[in-house]
């Protein structure tokens, strides 16, 4: 199998978005690209083989960014969306250092607007393992959570439940409510969804979290941020017709097609990716291979 995608664009505008992620979380910012963006064609990329990325060393996520982004460098990728709370904790500036050209949009959990948000100055932060142990997380606390008392809960095994597809199961569900229950406790009025695939169990947060709680999801204001940047450096798709979406992973494409189909209500076309060399990474914690597609 070929790429999917054609690297013969006709000007830099029209070249796609990548949207990067360990899994299927960052399809929740695509959906908003989407919405934001329609007429932009978008690459989103799964890094299925080392789902979910919480728990790795940040050293380790880099260099799988720096994979993922070489292979959408191929693809004449004109902006990087990181999809993942973690990844974007635990490698952006080292992503931004090896591609000093490339614009890349972050996520990071709207701890700002959670603060301004909150009635009693009472926020749950719902993240991974990864996000909440980060400097970057660190750092937004102590600029914008000041007065505020925040509660952190890392929802361990809900990302795997997503990826699973049990969006409402028994075990989702207790899962949430664990990390809710010390929340609801002690009054907490204002929800940050720290997390990319958190928003897929939005309406089973929302039930049992109640209808006055708040939540936050940041996906909306990183499809603004990816548009402003687009549109700083002129790179605004020109085109009429609606842009088109090409996925790949580097699990099982036929996964993530039905994952696709059962998030987001659409069918995509779909190919697989694998590491070649994955053992050999230099000094610098680069990789020394490429991504290429699936036979």
């Amino acid at each position: 199998m070929g790429l999917i995608y054609g690297s013969a664009v006709a000007a830099e505008n029209e070249g796609p978005i990548g949207i990067l992620d360990s899994g299927v979380g960052g399809l929740s910012v695509l959906r908003h690209l989407r919405l934001l963006l329609p007429h932009e064609t978008l690459l989103y990329v799964a890094d299925q083989a080392h789902v979910p990325y919480g728990p790795r060393p940040a050293g380790e996520i880099g260099r799988f960014l720096e994979g993922l982004t070489r292979f959408l460098l191929e693809q004449r990728t004109k902006l990087v969306v990181v999809a993942c709370n973690t990844a974007s904790a635990a490698a952006l500036d080292q992503l931004r250092a090896a591609f000093p050209d490339l614009p890349i949009v972050g996520m990071e959990p709207a701890v700002k607007p959670g603060a301004a948000q909150t009635r009693n100055g009472k926020i749950g932060i719902l993240a991974t393992v990864g996000t909440l142990e980060s400097e970057r997380y660190a750092s937004l606390v102590e600029r914008f959570a000041q007065g505020v008392t925040a509660f952190e809960e890392p929802c361990l095994g809900l990302v795997e439940q997503i990826e699973a597809g049990r969006l409402d199961g028994s075990e989702t569900r207790q899962i949430v409510q664990r990390a809710l229950a010390p929340m609801l406790a002690a009054g907490v009025d204002t929800l940050v969804l720290g997390c990319t695939h958190y928003p897929f169990v939005l309406p089973l947060i929302q039930r049992l979290a109640g209808p006055d709680m708040v939540v936050i999801d940041p996906a909306p204001a990183v499809a603004r941020q990816a548009r402003r940047v687009l549109e700083g450096r002129n790179l605004l798709s020109r085109r009429l017709e609606r842009g088109e979406v090409y996925l790949y992973t580097t699990g099982d494409p036929g996964r993530l097609a039905a994952q696709a189909r059962q998030l987001l209500g659409e069918e995509f076309p779909t190919a697989g990716l694998a590491w070649q060399g994955e053992e050999n990474w230099n000094q610098k914690g680069n990789l020394l291979c490429l991504y290429k597609p699936m036979k």
